[in-house]
């Protein structure tokens, strides 16, 4: 796994730490939940900062190229938009397409939101 020097990397909320100073991510056992997802240690430093993102979002923004960040970041968006669409077909059209064509629209929009939770920690600041 090669790191990225030089990137500023998101912690969530506004906050932002140097690739280059971080030092280990480990995820939060006990108290986990929201802004409080994953331990930030950094060199120099005796306590972690907390971070809103998971350890695996962290990492993975830490180890990407820039340009494949970014390409995640406009797939998460596309995704977003077609689960929004989605939501705005109405019932008796799904029905229709699920009874007669095989499509489930429900199941698409079930499948992105499976994904959509930890892919939203990426673009949430």
């Amino acid at each position: 796994m090669w790191v990225k020097s030089g990137q500023m990397i998101s912690l969530g909320y506004g906050r932002y730490v140097r690739s280059d100073e971080i030092a280990a991510v480990e995820p939060i056992e006990e108290g986990r939940g929201p802004r409080r997802r994953a331990l930030v240690w950094l060199r120099g430093m005796s306590t972690p900062l907390v971070a809103s993102r998971s350890e695996d979002a962290i990492i993975r923004e830490l180890t990407d190229a820039p340009e494949a960040t970014q390409k995640g970041r406009h797939r998460r968006l596309v995704l977003e938009q077609v689960v929004r669409t989605l939501d705005g077909v109405p019932g008796s059209f799904r029905r229709r397409l699920r009874d007669h064509d095989g499509i489930d629209l429900d199941e698409l929009v079930e499948e992105a939101s499976r994904v959509q939770p930890e892919e939203r920690e990426c673009t949430s600041g």
